[in-house]
């Protein structure tokens, strides 16, 4: 797409309004004075069918909130005066519109609206017209420390709005703002730039307003032949190696294409399996636990029991005791439930696992299985929630405590200690020995 440029000559630009201040640098559409409006408009009108508009333009005030904003305009007709942003209603146009005061009180400003009208519209300003805009964005636009900079673009009935915020110094840093579809517009008319205060008021100053002619690029048809013809040479040529190669290397057969990616169903299944598979590594690590757990509790009972045997008279009544081993074996009842129910999850799964076949199983009987396999699940957990509630019942309904583990002996006895301690101390004698004779030695040198 190429682009023809229309002079940017101050001479083709009129300021329509007294409010507007012309200088070498910039056009001050608005000062920051209370009900001012002000405009610059192209003398003649511009027939494009594609164009582009950059503007770059200040929008500064003291204030926390500004007035009223900033438009660009392509109409039929020059809307000297009026009361949309300096201009005249019920244009017949497209209007890109900078708002910075909210009249509806949304608090949805700054915002830049675009608002198209075939000169029957009048324009909504109790609602910003919100009701009205065919594209919008939120861009604050104001006191910015660089000038802010807006590329306005109509390409095959789309509209397109770029906004360079004026945080950098780049020019072409910009950002997308909105962008209409199946736009018509008039083909010829002015371009021009309104603005206007109310009761709070900011500068509006514009520093430059370009105007492109967009074009698609047209190739002489001598060339577009030549390109083709030489198109068309390549692919022979490649063919005919493709051909040459396939006699030299018959052993090597051609693989169709699609055999050589993964399609979104292999995909899917592979993701299926490695996902079964990391399921079951970890049921078979919390089957492992719970061998260990079964075991510890095994062990433990059988201590309680031989204690509850050997110390009958000095423990506690018999019936706290039977009510504690009663406790402890309908534990290992649980535990042992619960090693099942591991057990039956792991048969499921590698059954699943022997069964499934990559290529043809759905995902319909996968989402079975893991739906089962997550039904095994969940009963164990409640089983283990069940077994925890009933270790801690006894404990805090009763008062009962279990009696303590036999003590095991000591590791390191009397006679172990005595002769560690006696080479311990021949070591720090003698290290102190050396450390002395080092000294000595080293002071007859001084």
């Amino acid at each position: 797409m190429a682009c023809e440029c229309t002079p940017p000559n101050p001479a083709n630009y009129q300021p329509c309004v007294p409010d507007a201040i012309p200088s070498a640098d910039q056009v001050r559409i608005t000062p920051s004075l209370r009900s001012q409006k002000g405009s610059v408009w192209t003398k003649n009108t511009v027939n494009f069918d594609h164009w582009e508009v950059k503007v770059t333009f200040r929008v500064s005030g003291r204030g926390r909130m500004g007035a009223d904003g900033l438009a660009i305009w392509f109409t039929t007709a020059q809307g000297l005066d009026g009361p949309v942003y300096g201009a005249a209603d019920n244009w017949n146009g497209i209007g890109i519109f900078f708002d910075s005061f909210d009249n509806d009180g949304k608090k949805n400003n700054p915002a830049v609206l675009v608002v198209g009208n075939n000169g029957k519209l009048v324009y909504d300003h109790p609602n910003d017209g919100t009701t009205q805009a065919l594209g919008t964005c939120l861009r604050d636009f104001r006191n910015k420390p660089y000038p802010v900079r807006a590329k306005i673009t109509y390409y095959k009935k789309t509209l397109t709005v770029l906004i360079n915020n004026g945080f950098t110094p780049d020019k072409d840093d910009y950002e997308f703002c909105t962008k209409v579809d199946n736009m018509i517009i008039p083909q010829e008319g002015y371009f021009g730039i309104s603005a206007a205060t109310g009761g709070l008021a900011d500068d509006h100053d514009v520093l430059s307003f370009l105007t492109f002619r967009l074009t698609e690029p047209e190739m002489p048809k001598e060339e577009q032949d030549k390109y083709q013809e030489e198109f068309e040479n390549f692919q022979q040529e490649l063919d005919k190696k493709k051909d040459d190669y396939q006699k030299e290397h018959p052993e090597v057969q051609r693989e169709p294409i699609e055999e050589m990616y993964e399609s979104v169903n292999d995909r899917e299944i592979r993701q299926v399996f490695e996902g079964q598979n990391q399921i079951h590594q970890e049921i078979k690590q919390l089957h492992r636990q719970l061998a260990m757990i079964l075991d510890e509790q095994s062990r433990y009972v059988s201590v309680v029991t031989d204690e509850i045997s050997k110390r009958h008279g000095e423990l506690a009544p018999s019936q706290e005791m039977g009510a504690v081993v009663a406790t402890q074996q309908e534990i290992l009842r649980n535990l042992n439930e619960l090693r099942n129910s591991f057990h039956e999850s792991l048969k499921q799964i590698d059954a699943t696992q022997h069964q499934a076949n990559p290529v043809s199983m759905g995902t319909y009987e996968t989402v079975q299985h893991f739906n089962e396999i997550q039904e095994h699940l969940h009963v164990v957990k409640r089983n283990i929630e069940h077994l925890i509630t009933r270790n801690g019942s006894p404990s805090e309904n009763q008062g009962e405590k279990c009696p303590d583990p036999p003590k095991l002996p000591s590791c390191l006895g009397t006679i172990h200690f005595l002769v560690f301690v006696v080479i311990q101390s021949g070591l720090f004698l003698s290290y102190i020995m050396y450390k002395s004779q080092q000294e000595a030695a080293a002071k007859k040198f001084f």
